[in-house]
């Protein structure tokens, strides 16, 4: 409520700090510049106090008397943080004391304490007031003022907020229309038209926010006639502050047109640029003081003249500066404040010191005209602190502080002199440097004798630059007696320091003369011996001959001769003291002092007992010691007693006695007996204390008070000691309960100094016992009672602020008070008293509680008794009022209806409103007509918006007369019927832009442009649609737009999304409205700029060199801007090694913002893959193409092992392995011979393919070291390991190969090397590891043994890996290695996720699968379209895992599958995955009505309702015929657009019509029945028999259709079925296996998870999987296991890697349907064999990584699957698919399949199946099945070997209940990974 004037408040506006060094810690204020808070009694207030400091301040509040304030529940409180709060209250509650006043705060911390200005809080309450705006008139051409009124009482208080034309508000986009900064509607220009409106005010109450409207004015306009200046805006007195801006308003009427001319004091206005004549008058920009002056706006024409006379005021702010800044003073100085003042002349000033208002006293001057002069002398430490000079002026005033900080002024001796050595005659000069507040000053002495100034001794003051005072001693022709002690002594009012140094004068030395003495006993003395001359050797003092000291209580200092006594004792310290100074070895000086000591007196302590009034008393003061004589004299209270007091004194000798005879209470006080003597004086004191017990002076009584109101409880006492006096209370009226009352110093309650007590505001609850208690420890308390009696003024506690009522019905308003009774309530309604005997108005009156409820009913209302009703309420302690505004509400007036516009197919209309009703107009109604036809059948236009008084009635028919008529609403009802408007059309078209246009970029390629219709007055009809034109944005806009139409939604947003623009690109926008009649301007050119996304080029020409064996430095070009799309973020380098054996290093990547990079730490002479690619925020983009680099060759390293052995008695031969770090190409090997080692006896060459040397002629049984060398093109590389060997006869065998791993792909030929050497030669033996132990090798057709010893295994298989152990032996010894065999396999799948899709684009990612051994060399992406055999295919760089497909179709349905490849080649694929591009199939939007209207010969059709579905529509076809006729006739047409008309159609006769919108996504069909009219305009009836025109959608056409397409593709699919079953039944034999009968069992219930068991069976070029199935058949009760096989060739001619035939379970691959959500696993494999068998009661199979036998195990083992190809079980609820497994993939015959599934039917469960062939799937290209018949066979499947690959189905039957329990061995398949740790199941 208070914003205007408290935001100030909590900004800081003005800081203004003064620091105190010392204190640290400082006082400042937080905007001073508020004086004035006004507020509303509805809602209080709260201020901060404005004064702050550091350290934390104290704050109070006081009111502008000086009076600290209390708190008064509920009305006031200050907050612990300062902030002082004035709670909203009743109007009977407004006190002056505390809602209208002055305050000021304090602030207060170690620095001082400085007071606030003056604020003044001043509440407003609630007024009855009204607004009002009177007609005028005014001549076309020449200016109407309209005027706000409102009344003086509040007129402070109201802003004018806004103006009316009717219901439009007055905007600054009115050219003509002006509200001046008073409050004033200014009509430029006045137009005839302007006289059809209503002109009102809308005002607001600054702190109530109050609302008001004024009554409706109207403008009475006349054409122009010669008149004299009229005067429409004037002014009498402006006040402005300085440097703002003011309006001087004058302005007048007339024709012609008046003129104008300003004076300033009777001149014309001098020129300047502040000073400008508005359309309103004079304005003064940034106002001068001396602006302030009387203006006369001079007004003249032809025909007269007329003036304007006002004075303008302009203040500046009071300003208070206090000088100087910084006060830093001492104890005892003097300060000067002076306080200049700027802003007015005239003001009072004052001064404060610490909040506290400073008075002239003796050492306080203020001078100057206003005492602007501020002297203090003789300051004291509690002067220091805040000094503030405030200046008022009127409601103005200003104040500015300093703070003053007194240091402490005792002089300090900065700088001094040191003792020192001088020779006769020299020069000596002595100084030192002091300080002090007042300036010190400094005296000098020698030896504790002033110094005297002669013509040798000279001293000398200044002050220095630090304001220092400086004083120097200066001795010229120095003798002996000039030295001594010197000693400067300094001193100011605030103390005295002294400094003293021995200065010493070369000469014969002496003793200055001694004075005698006189100590004070038990004192301390110092005794000086004064030596001049130098040297000396030392100083001695002597008493009675005896060397000092000789006790404790005596210390000499020998170096400077003084002696010093403690405790003084007069019988052993009095005496002659002796100084010995001894001068030279052998000779002395003395000089002696006689010390006399007095003793003082000693007063022997007493003490006045306790005395009552009228006692006597006697108190002696006895000197019990000290020297004679001793005077004894008594005082009273620092006084002599007087002799009225009738005391009497008696002195003897040594004592002194005091005497009273007779006590009363003037003998209270402090007594004290002093004693002295020729020593001291002392004295003693103790208080008498006379006491009287306590009793009443005033007594307390019971007494009224007044709520709100101050009230006294007078109780006073007497007693000595002066009793206190304690209130206690007692709440109401029942038994009293007294409790203390808590007070403090500022609280609403305090305890007067007479023991009364004051209770500041009364509140109701303060009614009660008082209890006065009085007590001062003597005697008894004494109290006494009295009751409070709290009566309450008459006030209104409830009522309603503003209420409604309908016209004609009955209101009731009521007010309740509360307060002593009787109360008497009346009425009033606007000042005039309400008389209850009018036949309108009742007045009930009625007590509850205590309270009065007074009731007003006026029956019935009319629009009259609108306005401010009051109830008073009043009894003998006060009234008050409530003030209730009431408005009747009544339907509105009807509005002004006129013609503004005519056209062919439109009539614009404008109107006038008139009485609202005093409710809101919430809308008109608007009706036309054809002039023949009756209201009943008008055309309605309900509920036009109030904020409109025009519209736009459009769709009439030319040359039409109508009629039109309107309608106000308002909430209470509908007004009569306005005028009524007769109107014949003419012979036009729509205008207006679209408004906010907004874009949204939704991806890289495609921008969302939303936007709202044209404004309603400018649309000119129904929106029909929109025409988007956008082109790439260029501030010149060379480019050309292309349009899109687009067909409106009918909402009030529409939007359109742009598809396939350019990444990253900005594009400028512009929009079209259209309607029925032509196309609107477009609207302001909207830029955005598209999606960052991934650069769609690699970098260019990159270029690597190999600069090291270990470096390769690349370089590369960045893309085109235009192929980044994005802001580029820098470059990404994908390296990897190709290894020599074929593999892949690892791959890496480096990212560096540069376009070139040098790659370090590479292998050395290394052939490196390498890809860069460009990245942006949105990602990587697309790689460059690979690039090759080998880096530099090298010298290799030492070879990776040596072998030697003898082979005889003369030959060695020497093996090695390759090193492990080639580094280039090897050029040969050299083998060093030594004997001895390091010797080298000889060397051999060998062939860098050659791994083994024969060293022959060598000595037997000498020993020789062997090394070897490789070499290549950069060098001899390192040395072997050296060997030794000795030749001999009968060697051992050895073997020369080593322990290695070979790795080989699968289905090759493998060579086991195993080279021995012995004597004799050594046989040759291979094992291999199987289960832990060797076994000797089989030696079959696939493995054989050389004659050299190798092994060789052709056509190796996985089941080959494994550890071969070759074993050579002689008859001399045995040698072993072990060589481990790895079988590279094709790679796993990878798992393939789609990740992302738009319209256009699908991005995929995978997840690599196993790599088979050898590492991935790349990828390869299939993908097609779902209706489409066509494969298209990627290759992909083995380091990626995600990849974009980008130009594809919106809408349509894609499939991929990704396949790895390997040194062996392509592996497994991937399962085939589906995604689908955004958008879907076009739709007929439900909420359209196709037909726009329909005739005897012609229908216009609407296709706005046709919806894209997000993709762009290709084509469109309409057809239509004749119910009878089988003849359709196609439309002319060819793309979509808004309408189209039929035409030529017969009358009265039933269409029917079918549409098809295509799009990529589909296409829709829309097929209805629709009937021309007869040309009397009546309907045919519907064939059908209905009525009316309806419409049919045939769905029933397009289910049959789909149900016979989808029998015809059953019968062809069976029918090329049984074609292959021939086929495959002619190559064949049949493939039977029977048991003798068959059984069932119960089906048990399943509860577990589904279990599969599936067994890997490893065929060469085949994949082959047996799967364990559940099935359940309720009604039969049997459980079945189906064992499915899956086998699937790579032998396809075309398509991809894997069979898709049944990509989708259980659908057709050329015809897709929706598949259904859920958990269905999708089947990998086109065809699949599938076995039968029981369900076992537990589970017995055991699954291993090998070819095995089991042993048997015992019923309930868990299987535990060890093959890491396999999946979890699908958990699919559908039993009839479960997911598969399948192994690697390759091809194989029916031969292999049968001799493999011979292991798997070994199983007990299987033995004794029937197994049946149901049907067999080819892989040939169309991957069909086809179904044959049963066939019996009794035999083994080893017998069969079709002549395709493919798959057959077996069915097996359960076998017998019998044979189910028993435990066969059956073989199991080992898994395609060697070396993988074996699994065991439990």
């Amino acid at each position: 409520v208070t914003h205007c004037l408290l935001t100030s408040l909590y900004v800081l506006v003005f800081l203004f700090a003064v620091f105190c060094e010392d204190l640290r810690s400082s006082l400042y204020f937080v905007n001073a510049s508020v004086q004035e808070v006004v507020f509303a009694s509805t809602t209080g207030t709260s201020a901060p106090c404005p004064a702050a400091g550091v350290p934390p301040v104290s704050l109070r509040w006081y009111l502008a008397t000086g009076e600290e304030i209390y708190d008064v529940p509920g009305i006031r409180h200050v907050h612990p943080n300062g902030t002082l709060q004035i709670f909203h209250f009743q109007p009977s509650s407004f006190s002056k004391l505390i809602h209208d006043n002055n305050y000021y705060c304090t602030a207060e911390n170690p620095s001082g304490r400085i007071r606030s200005q003056d604020v003044h809080f001043k509440a407003v309450l609630r007024e009855p007031y009204t607004v009002r705006v009177e007609d005028q008139k005014a001549m076309r051409g020449n200016v109407a003022v309209f005027k706000c009124i409102i009344p003086a009482s509040v007129e402070a208080y109201i802003a004018v907020v806004s103006w009316e034309k009717d219901t439009m508000s007055i905007n600054a986009e009115m050219s003509r229309f002006l509200i001046t900064s008073t409050g004033a509607l200014y009509i430029l220009d006045v137009q005839m038209e302007d006289g059809l409106y209503n002109y009102r005010c809308m005002t607001r109450h600054r702190y109530t926010g109050e609302t008001r409207q004024s009554n409706s004015a109207r403008l009475i306009v006349s054409d122009p006639t010669n008149s004299a200046p009229h005067i429409l805006d004037s002014f009498e007195r402006r006040e402005v502050m300085a440097s703002h801006r003011v309006e001087l308003p004058c302005k007048a009427s007339g024709h012609p047109a008046p003129k104008y001319r300003w004076l300033k004091d009777n001149r014309p206005l001098e020129p300047d640029t502040r000073f400008r004549q508005s359309v309103t008058g004079l304005l003064i920009e940034r106002t001068h003081p001396t602006d302030t002056g009387t203006y006369v706006c001079e007004v003249w024409n032809g025909y007269g003249n007329a003036e304007v006379v006002g004075r303008l005021q302009v203040k500046e702010p009071l300003k208070v500066m206090v000088s100087p800044r910084k006060v830093k003073g001492s104890v005892g100085s003097q300060v000067s404040l002076s306080c200049s003042v700027t802003g007015s002349e005239e003001y009072q000033l004052s001064w404060y010191r610490n909040g506290e208002l400073i008075y002239p006293s003796n050492s306080v001057r203020m001078t100057g005209q206003n005492r602007e002069n501020l002297v203090m002398a003789g300051m004291a430490k509690s002067d220091g602190g805040a000094y503030q000079c405030f200046a008022r002026h009127g409601k103005m005033s200003a104040q500015d502080f300093v703070q003053v900080i007194l240091e402490d002024g005792t002089p300090k001796i900065l700088a001094s002199f040191s003792e020192k050595v001088y020779n006769i005659n020299e020069f000596v000069s002595l100084s030192c440097t002091v300080k002090g507040t007042p300036e010190p000053r400094v005296t000098w002495t020698l030896d504790d004798e002033p110094v005297v100034r002669d013509s040798r001794h000279r001293i000398s003051h200044y002050i220095n630059a630090e304001g220092h005072v400086v004083s120097h001693l200066n001795i010229s022709q120095t003798q002996v007696p000039d030295g001594g002690v010197y000693r400067c002594i300094c001193n100011n009012s605030a103390g005295t320091v002294s400094y003293q140094a021995r200065i010493n004068v070369r000469g014969p030395a002496s003793i200055r003369p001694m004075k005698n003495l006189t100590a004070i006993a038990g004192r301390d003395m110092y005794i000086h011996c004064r030596v001049i001359g130098y040297p000396y050797y030392s100083i001695k003092w002597y008493k009675d001959s005896n060397l000092l000291p000789y006790n404790h209580r005596q210390r000499a200092f020998e170096n400077n001769g003084t002696l010093k006594l403690f405790d003084v004792q007069k019988d052993v310290d009095e005496g002659e003291y002796t100084c010995n100074v001894l001068v030279q070895p052998q000779l002395s000086t003395h000089q002696s002092v006689y010390v006399t000591v007095k003793v003082p007196p000693t007063i022997h302590p007493f003490e006045f007992p306790r005395f009552s009034i009228g006692q006597r008393v006697f108190i002696p003061c006895v000197v019990m010691s000290g020297d004679q004589p001793v005077f004894i004299t008594w005082q009273k209270d620092g006084r002599p007693i007087p002799a009225s007091l009738g005391v009497t004194i008696d002195n003897i000798d040594f004592t002194s006695s005091l005497r009273i005879s007779n006590l009363t209470l003037m003998h209270n006080g402090n007594y004290t007996c002093i004693a002295r003597n020729q020593a001291a004086a002392v004295e003693h004191q103790s208080q008498l204390i006379v006491r009287v017990p306590p009793k009443f002076v005033v007594q307390p009584k019971d007494q009224d008070g007044i709520y709100g109101k101050a009230v006294i409880l007078n109780c006073s006492a007497q007693g000595y000691p002066v009793p206190t006096i304690q209130w206690e209370y007692s709440k109401g009226a029942g038994v009293p309960q007294f409790k203390p009352i808590a007070l403090n110093s500022g609280f609403r309650i305090e305890v007067l100094v007479n023991g009364s007590l004051l209770i500041k505001h009364v509140l109701e609850e303060d009614s009660g016992f008082y209890l006065c208690r009085v007590s001062n420890d003597v005697g008894a308390d004494v109290s006494k009672s009295m009751y409070l009696n709290v009566k309450i003024p008459a006030m209104i506690t409830s009522y309603p602020n503003t209420t409604l009522a309908t016209q004609g019905e009955e209101k009731k308003m009521s007010c309740t008070a509360h307060g002593e009774k009787p109360i008497m309530v009346r009425w009033e309604k606007e000042e005039r008293i309400i008389n209850p005997e009018t036949s309108r108005y009742v007045v009930s009156v009625k007590e509850i509680g205590d309270e009065v409820i007074s009731t007003l009913q006026i029956m019935p209302t009319v629009r009259e008794d609108s306005g401010f009703f009051s109830c008073h309420a009043i009894n003998s302690f006060g009234e008050d009022r409530g003030i209730i505004q009431l408005t009747v509400q009544e339907p509105p007036d009807p509005p002004e209806v006129e013609i503004r516009e005519v056209k062919d197919r439109t009539i614009a209309l404008r109107w006038t409103m008139g009485f609202d009703g005093n409710s809101p107009i919430t809308g008109f109604d608007i009706e036309s007509k054809n002039k023949s036809a009756s209201w009943d059948t008008a055309q309605k236009t309900k509920d036009v918006s109030p904020q409109l008084n025009q519209a736009t009635i459009i769709d009439l028919h030319p040359s039409s007369t109508y009629n039109i008529r309107m309608f106000a609403k308002n909430l209470i009802g509908k007004s009569e019927a306005s005028n009524e408007l007769t109107i014949t059309t003419d012979e036009a078209a729509p205008d207006g832009p679209p408004q906010d246009v907004m874009l949204e970029a939704l991806s890289s390629q495609s921008i969302k442009v939303t936007w709202r219709s044209p404004k309603k007055h400018l649309q000119n009809g129904a929106i029909r649609g929109y025409q988007v034109g956008y082109r790439e944005y260029s501030s010149g806009g060379n480019y050309q737009f292309s349009v899109i139409s687009v067909e409106t939604t009918g909402d009030n947003a529409e939007s359109l999304v742009l598809d396939n623009l350019k990444k990253f690109t900005q594009y400028g926008v512009v929009v079209q409205a259209s309607n029925s009649a032509g196309t609107g301007p477009s609207s302001t050119e909207v830029a955005a700029t598209t999606l960052e996304d991934v650069p769609s080029r690699p970098p260019e020409n990159v270029q690597a060199v190999a600069t090291s064996p270990e470096v390769i430095s690349l370089s590369w070009i960045t893309p085109p801007k235009d192929a980044l799309n994005g802001n580029l973020m820098g470059f990404r380098v994908i390296y990897w090694a190709n290894l020599p054996d074929g593999e892949l290093g690892e791959i890496r990547n480096v990212t560096t913002s540069k376009p070139s990079l040098e790659l370090d730490g590479l292998e050395k002479y290394t052939n490196y893959s390498i890809q860069v690619l460009a990245f942006t925020r949105a990602g990587d983009g697309v790689r460059s193409e690979q690039i090759y680099t080998r880096t530099k060759e090298d010298v290799p390293g030492p070879p990776a092992g040596v072998k030697a052995a003898a082979a005889s008695n003369s030959v060695v031969f020497v093996s090695w392995l390759p090193p492990h770090k080639v580094n280039g190409i090897i050029r040969k090997y050299t083998v060093f011979c030594s004997n001895p080692h390091p010797t080298v006896s000889s060397e051999f060459e060998a062939a860098p393919d050659v791994f083994f040397y024969r060293i022959p002629n060598l000595s037997r049984n000498r020993q020789y070291s062997i090394w070897v060398v490789a070499v290549t093109a950069a060098g001899r590389g390192n040395a072997s390991e050296i060997i030794t060997v000795k030749p001999m006869a009968e060697a051992p065998a050895q073997i020369l190969t080593f322990n290695r791993t070979v790795t080989t792909p699968w289905m090759r030929d493998i060579v086991l090397p195993c080279k021995a050497v012995g004597d004799p030669s050594p046989t040759i033996k291979w094992l291999k590891e199987i289960n832990a132990s060797p076994a000797p090798v089989v030696i079959d057709s696939r493995r054989s043994v050389h004659g050299n010893g190798s092994l060789v295994i052709r056509t190796v298989k996985a089941e080959d890996s494994g550890n071969y152990t070759c074993v050579a032996s002689n008859s001399f010894g045995s040698d072993k290695i072990v060589l481990n065999l790895q079988v590279q396999v094709p790679p796993d799948q990878p798992r393939l996720t789609v990740t992302k899709t738009t319209t256009t684009s699908i991005t995929l990612s995978w997840i690599p699968g196993d790599n088979g051994g050898s590492s991935i060399r790349g990828y390869i992406l299939q993908y097609s379209e779902d209706n489409s055999e066509q494969w298209g295919n990627f290759p992909i760089s083995p380091s990626e895992r995600l990849y974009r497909l980008e130009n594809l179709k919106c809408g349509t349905w894609y499939k991929f599958t990704l396949t790895a490849q390997n040194a062996v080649g392509p592996g497994r694929i991937s399962e085939i995955i589906e995604a689908k591009t955004h958008g879907k199939e076009p739709q007929y939007s439900k909420e359209q009505e196709l037909f726009t209207s329909i005739n005897a010969t012609r229908v216009k059709l609407n296709l706005n309702g046709w919806n894209n579905g997000g993709c762009p529509i290709t084509s469109f076809t309409l057809e239509y015929r004749p119910l009878e006729s089988p003849t359709w006739t196609t439309a002319q047409r060819t793309s979509l657009t808004k309408s189209y008309i039929l035409y030529d159609l017969q009358e009265a006769t039933w269409y029917e019509l079918q549409m098809k919108v295509y799009n990529s996504a589909g296409y829709a069909e829309k097929r209805l029945k629709f009937a021309t009219l007869s040309y009397d305009g009546s309907n045919e009836k519907n064939p059908a028999g209905g009525e009316g025109l309806k419409m049919m959608v045939t769905i029933s056409c397009v289910l049959v259709g789909i149900v016979v397409i989808f029998i015809g593709l059953l019968v062809l699919r069976r029918r090329r079925r049984e074609q292959r079953l021939k086929r495959l039944r002619g190559e064949i034999p049949e493939f039977i296996l029977y048991i003798s009968d068959k059984n069932t069992r119960p089906a048990e219930p399943i509860n577990k998870q589904q279990q599969t068991l599936r067994m890997h069976i490893d065929i060469p070029r085949a994949q082959l999987l047996i799967e364990e199935r559940d099935t359940m058949e309720t009604k039969q009760k049997t459980s079945t296991v189906t064992h499915t096989v899956h086998y699937q060739s790579l032998s396809q001619a075309t398509g991809p890697l894997v069979d898709v035939s049944d990509a989708r379970p259980g659908t057709n691959p050329t015809a897709r349907r929706t598949a259904k959500a859920g958990p269905a696993a999708r089947n990998r494999y086109a065809s699949q064999w599938t076995l039968n068998r029981p369900h076992p009661p537990v589970s017995s199979h055991t699954l291993s990584t090998d070819w095995r036998l089991p042993t048997p195990r015992v019923a309930g083992s868990v299987d535990k699957e060890s093959d890491s190809y396999s999946v979890s079980p699908s958990q699919d609820t559908d039993r009839a698919r479960s997911s598969m497994v399948s192994t690697e993939s390759a091809s194989s015959t029916y031969e292999e399949l049968a001799r493999a599934y011979e292991h798997a039917k070994m199983e007990e469960q299987l033995r004794h199946a029937k197994f049946t062939i149901t049907e067999c799937f080819i892989s040939d290209t169309s991957s069909e099945q086809m179904t044959a018949g049963t066939n019996d066979y009794t035999d083994s499947l080893t017998s069969s070997t079709p002549s395709e690959s493919g798959i057959c189905r077996f069915t097996a039957s359960p076998p017998k209940p019998q044979d189910v329990s028993r435990v066969m061995n059956m073989a199991v398949p080992k898994a395609h990974r060697p070396g993988e740790r074996k699994l065991s199941s439990a």
